[in-house]
């Protein structure tokens, strides 16, 4: 089986760490407030389609550094040049923005955003794209897409974002271009919690190991069967979870849970 160790890997554009099977990502341009290049789109991207077969990694953190999360494409690096591009490169660019979505949603591991500061535009879409996110209270999260004569329906805003905090707020936000405060966030169900900025990263490692340390191909079920089942009827989503939980059932995961379970023991997974 094809395997990958992504502590091995060294990313160009931003930092890359693993320790006890969490990866973490930090976007690492503060002096800018870590917007992105056409690069850091494209490495992100191929970072999250090569996590799938990354054996030393079972869950993701993604950050940014120097008090801020991301504000999103760079003006100068990418919005200029994308006004002088023809519609074959704009359709180009678009399609590998939203392939990082797509490749975010399809990592097999849970990914958890800590989210300081800025975070908008692209930025906004990477917490968006999480699976869990936490938060500063000084977070401001805007998909400010409207503001630069653009609509809001950006690299799968408006499929995500109404699912996680509902359509009248989510268009709210894509219509406006206003910033979402983290309380507001946290009402509205988009931030699992709101944490000092001194601890926010630490918050979204500690929820990461214990999720590394969990049942990481019964993890990745879950992620694929929430993702799977926005499309589907009832009746279609109770058959794809009596397949996924019956192939859960065959792992050994299972079996050494139940022998824990019996022997009055803790459970150690193994991911298989």
């Amino acid at each position: 089986m094809y395997k990958l160790k992504a502590a091995e890997w060294r990313p160009e554009h931003f930092k890359l760490e693993v320790v006890d099977r969490v990866a973490t990502i930090t976007l690492n341009r503060p002096e800018r407030k870590n917007p992105l290049t056409f690069e850091s789109y494209a490495e992100l991207r191929d970072t999250f389609i090569k996590l799938q077969y990354a054996e030393d990694v079972r869950a993701v953190v993604i950050t940014g550094a120097g008090g801020n999360f991301c504000s999103g494409g760079d003006v100068h690096d990418i919005i200029g040049p994308l006004t002088k591009m023809d519609m074959n490169g704009l359709l180009a660019f678009t399609r590998m923005t939203g392939n990082l979505v797509k490749e975010m949603r399809n990592c097999p591991q849970p990914i958890i955003s800590a989210v300081d500061g800025i975070c908008a535009g692209a930025g906004a879409i990477i917490s968006m794209a999480s699976d869990l996110r936490y938060a500063t209270p000084e977070a401001k999260t805007a998909f400010l897409f409207v503001r630069v004569g653009l609509a809001g329906c950006d690299m799968g805003a408006c499929s995500i974002l109404p699912r996680i905090i509902g359509q009248g707020r989510a268009s709210e936000l894509l219509y406006t271009g206003r910033s979402m405060s983290a309380e507001e966030g946290r009402a509205w169900g988009y931030f699992n919690d709101i944490v000092p900025a001194e601890k926010v990263l630490a918050k979204a490692q500690e929820l990461a190991l214990s999720l590394a340390n969990g049942p990481a191909f019964a993890h990745s079920m879950t992620k694929k069967c929430l993702h799977q089942e926005w499309n589907q009827t009832i009746e279609q989503a109770l058959e794809t979870e009596a397949e996924a939980q019956a192939i859960c059932m065959q792992t050994q995961d299972f079996t050494r849970a139940y022998n824990a379970f019996v022997n009055k023991q803790v459970p150690k997974f193994e991911g298989n």
